[in-house]
């Protein structure tokens, strides 16, 4: 899941930015209203967590401008605990609101509740063959068994569970998993992917994760195996 936040203040954001990534998120942060807005529109985001006072534009000021164009859900986050404040965000489109100072595990239960209405035509349970994978609760099993992945392995495991039979180049898995443009040099996909290889398929006679030379990976049940 691909998060944006947009929050002035320093520690909050670090804060945030480290919790969120170690959930297994991947998230952008701007400082600024204008930053906030330039992301939201050239990027697509699951949610983007959007603070109320921010420097040059305003929360709610960048919130209008997002839904001129977006209705990317946006959870808004406030130092004031007003009813006015809340019934403003909630008008101009906000999806849901969290007053600071606010539980981080409340902010993840909100993030995948907004997640989960902007996604009613998504699936939370997925399977492929023998493997299920459960969205919400994070976790994944094959033959029953579950498995023990990382943040980041559950990240790349949805990711080519959601597209099922898609060949996922190294720069796409790079860019949605960790957020960073692929370098050639860098080996973090090929590692991610022989760890979760291990795991999914090591003891399995099927397999599941196959490597297209050239090209990158897919999630599939074959027929006939292929080398992989």
């Amino acid at each position: 899941m691909k998060l944006l936040i947009v929050e002035d203040e320093v520690k909050t954001a670090e804060y945030l930015h480290r919790g969120l990534n170690e959930q297994g998120y991947t998230v952008d942060v701007a400082r600024t209203g204008p930053d906030g807005y330039a992301l939201a529109l050239h990027h697509d985001y699951d949610v983007i967590v959007l603070d109320v006072m921010l420097p040059e534009m305003d929360g709610f000021a960048v919130l209008r401008a997002i839904r001129t164009r977006k209705q990317t859900p946006v959870l808004m986050l406030t130092a004031r605990d007003r009813v006015d404040d809340r019934v403003q965000g909630l008008r101009e489109g906000a999806d849901d609101y969290l007053v600071k100072p606010f539980s981080f595990l409340e902010l993840v239960a909100r993030l995948q509740a907004v997640t989960r209405r902007g996604r009613s035509q998504e699936p939370t349970q997925l399977r492929i063959g023998d493997l299920e994978i459960d969205l919400l609760s994070r976790k994944a099993y094959r033959t029953g068994s579950r498995l023990d992945l990382t943040a980041k392995e559950f990240a790349l495991l949805a990711l080519l569970a959601r597209r099922e039979g898609q060949i996922l180049s190294k720069t796409v898995i790079a860019e949605q998993v960790w957020d960073m443009n692929f370098d050639s040099n860098t080996n973090v996909v090929e590692v991610a992917i022989k760890r979760l290889r291990a795991k999914v398929d090591g003891p399995h006679e099927r397999k599941l994760l196959h490597t297209i030379r050239g090209m990158g990976y897919v999630l599939e049940v074959r027929d006939e195996e292929a080398a992989s």
